[in-house]
């Protein structure tokens, strides 16, 4: 298959059909088709066999809309975590959405998510945490879908990137290289109270400091040393 006309990127490696699949997908979509893959997370990062080429490529022509990041244990049959590759060939305003992503991708994190456990060694996601990485999508494209809210960056969440950025990034498609981390209440509330009980420590040594240096001075004028 090497001369194969949908390598429009690239010629995948032999023993691995990860962005194989992804080429045949592309090849078999409209001029406004939109496809949603799941593949393992290595797909964001390898180098290996020339896929790292075939990702750069498709990221300049613009074909790669949107990443997510899923958490592990989410399918019975592993425990690994995987990813959601969204692949379009239309990001323009028009049939799938109001605004205009070209040049852009949409980068979002839901490893932190997944909190209804099925069983032991598996859980999924709530209606809720589904409705929210929906809900983030339509609203980053304005489609038919969305609630009329803008579309907002949320650190350690989601984040829109420019083309640039990702290329600065070496081509790398890991949410969590852009959406950045997110500062926890409970850390909030830990530091302060951390801080607060530092700081009252400190001004108690201190104090201690001015009293030992006090009986210091005082001795050493007993033993006719100093003024």
């Amino acid at each position: 298959l090497q001369e194969d006309p949908r390598w429009k990127y690239g010629i995948p490696p032999a023993r691995n059909a990860n962005y194989a699949w992804l080429q045949h997908m592309l090849a078999r979509l409209s001029k406004v088709g939109r496809a949603g893959i799941v593949l393992a997370n290595g797909t964001m990062t390898t180098q290996q066999s020339g896929e790292g080429d075939i990702r750069k490529a498709m990221i300049k022509d613009d074909v790669v809309e949107c990443m997510v990041a899923l958490p592990g244990q989410l399918f019975s049959n592993t425990p690994i975590p995987a990813c959601l590759w969204f692949i379009s060939k239309d990001k323009k305003a028009g049939k799938n959405g109001k605004q205009d992503r070209s040049g852009e991708i949409l980068f979002i994190d839901c490893r932190k998510m997944g909190s209804e456990q099925l069983s032991r060694t598996q859980i999924a996601f709530t209606e809720e945490e589904i409705h929210t990485i929906a809900k983030t999508y339509h609203r980053w494209r304005k489609t038919e879908f969305s609630d009329g809210e803008p579309y907002e960056d949320v650190l350690g969440f989601c984040y829109s990137a420019e083309l640039e950025e990702v290329e600065k990034h070496g081509f790398v498609l890991t949410p969590g290289r852009y959406v950045g981390a997110a500062v926890e209440e409970d850390d909030e509330e830990s530091f302060s109270g951390k801080m607060a009980e530092l700081t009252e420590v400190l001004y108690e040594q201190m104090k201690k400091a001015e009293e030992l240096d006090t009986i210091i001075k005082k001795n050493m004028g007993v033993l006719g040393y100093g003024e």
